[in-house]
């Protein structure tokens, strides 16, 4: 293709600010899989605690003793609440491994549309089958791999609409990053009223179905949706160079960094329910606030901040000072340490009940997404034109296993819960967001020159 042909190509994608129309129908489909996922994430802890793990339901779980017997073959005994923390913990956590995996296959056999199909209707059957206590088990599992295969070929997509060295691919994973907020706001709200109004399985059930729209709106968008490669052909492309083979070995090191930061995330959507149970005045007037109700807040803070904080580094790039990714990352880790902080100190305001004013969970849920904001598209957007292109959608998952890390460290740092303090609790992991914070400061001056790109386009908002 000649240099007009491809501006040409690129000048007809452009229907949204100057991002392609294929970026519509990622996001959209984003929005929908996160309306699923944290739909059904918001509730898991709190079911599992308050029915599924209590007598009368326990029993009927198929496969359930065995799966106990080997969780704590080695954790030692759980008592009911720490072992749904566990699980809680496994399930995200593999969660964000199996994209590897997916992403892999998409690259090698099923390609983009065929890896994204089979994930949404996998996730599907997962969601209804927790309508059932016997197959939790099985549930579990279909979301696991469905979550695999959907989003190890949805995300990469983002990145492989854009020539390499488009330096609007870094804006573009911010807008799908607010579709995974946005889907991050209403799901908890919609299966926490269900939940509450009617059962828990009806907030399981409107998970499944958000997943059905979800693949509807990406069939329907497929002719918008003009990838740069084909994965196929990229991995029977020619072996990696050396300077190639250098990037990806520092990419796969790079996660036990960005691990740190998700131990402190992934306890939000663990044990942080269960402490909002416990010490959060949730009485608003003659109102109770349904628990899961908070994490709509976690999705719904970054979709406000986002345009501010895209204007802000467009303010920072016009002067020279928009920090490089490491920078933004690092940064990123040290928003949310002080966040986790102001939560380890909430027992130090509490009314006559003993009970912390539900403004102090506001706050923290604002302040821990600006962090969240300058890590989790950030590292996508960096993994994404870091990687090979042959590699893309593998590496964007390798990016991911830091969740899963920090997932599976989380849960069961969550045990912790009924033996510490809240305020010792909530310590130890700004300790460990923050010390993430301090190796990104370190790799930004040993390695920042190097993954940044030397070539871009334009940028567009």
């Amino acid at each position: 293709m000649t240099a007009i042909a491809a501006e040409a190509e690129v000048s007809q994608e452009r229907t949204l600010f100057g991002h392609p129309r294929g970026l519509v129908v990622l996001a959209g489909t984003e929005l929908w899989d996160r309306i699923s996922f944290h739909g059904m994430q918001a509730l898991l802890v709190l079911y599992m605690v308050g029915q599924l793990f209590t007598p009368g339901h326990i029993e009927h779980i198929a496969g359930f003793t065995g799966f106990r017997a080997a969780i704590e073959q080695v954790t030692g005994p759980l008592s009911t609440q720490a072992l749904a923390s566990q699980i809680f913990g496994i399930y995200v956590g593999l969660v964000y491994f199996t994209p590897v995996i997916g992403g892999a296959v998409g690259d090698r056999w099923l390609g983009r549309k065929g890896g994204v199909t089979l994930g949404a209707l996998l996730m599907t059957a997962g969601h209804f089958c927790m309508a059932f206590d016997q197959s939790f088990l099985l549930a579990l599992a279909l979301l696991i791999f469905g979550a695999g295969f959907l989003r190890g070929n949805l995300a990469p997509q983002v990145g492989e609409l854009y020539p390499p060295g488009d330096r609007r691919r870094d804006v573009a994973f911010q807008i799908y990053g607010a579709m995974v907020n946005l889907g991050a706001f209403i799901a908890p709200v919609v299966t926490g009223w269900l939940a509450q109004a009617w059962s828990w399985h009806a907030g399981f059930a409107f998970a499944g179905f958000g997943m059905l729209i979800g693949l509807v709106v990406y069939l329907m968008g497929q002719r918008s949706v003009v990838l740069h490669a084909s994965p196929r052909q990229a991995v029977s492309a020619e072996p990696l160079l050396p300077a190639e083979r250098r990037r990806v070995a520092l990419l796969i090191a790079f996660v036990p960094v960005s691990a740190m930061f998700w131990v402190a995330q992934s306890q939000v959507w663990n044990t942080y329910n269960l402490w909002v149970r416990d010490h959060l005045e949730l009485a608003i007037g003659s109102f109770t606030v349904p628990v899961p109700w908070l994490q709509s807040l976690d999705g719904l803070a970054p979709f406000i901040c986002l345009p501010p904080i895209l204007m802000f580094w467009r303010w920072q790039a016009s002067r020279g000072r928009e920090p490089g990714s490491f920078g933004k990352l690092a940064i990123g880790c040290f928003i949310f340490s002080l966040s986790t902080f102001w939560l380890a100190a909430a027992g130090l305001v509490t009314d006559a009940s003993g009970r912390t004013p539900f403004l102090w969970a506001v706050v923290f849920h604002l302040a821990s997404n600006l962090g969240w904001l300058y890590f989790t598209p950030v590292a996508q957007a960096f993994y994404s034109k870091g990687a090979p292109p042959r590699l893309c959608a593998t590496l964007m998952g390798v990016n991911v296993t830091s969740a899963f890390l920090g997932s599976v460290i989380s849960g069961r740092l969550g045990g912790l819960y009924e033996r510490l303090p809240a305020a010792q609790f909530w310590a130890i992991h700004a300790l460990v967001v923050g010390a993430g914070g301090l190796i990104y400061l370190a790799l930004d001056w040993r390695l920042g020159r190097e993954f940044e790109p030397t070539t871009a386009a334009p940028a567009q908002p």
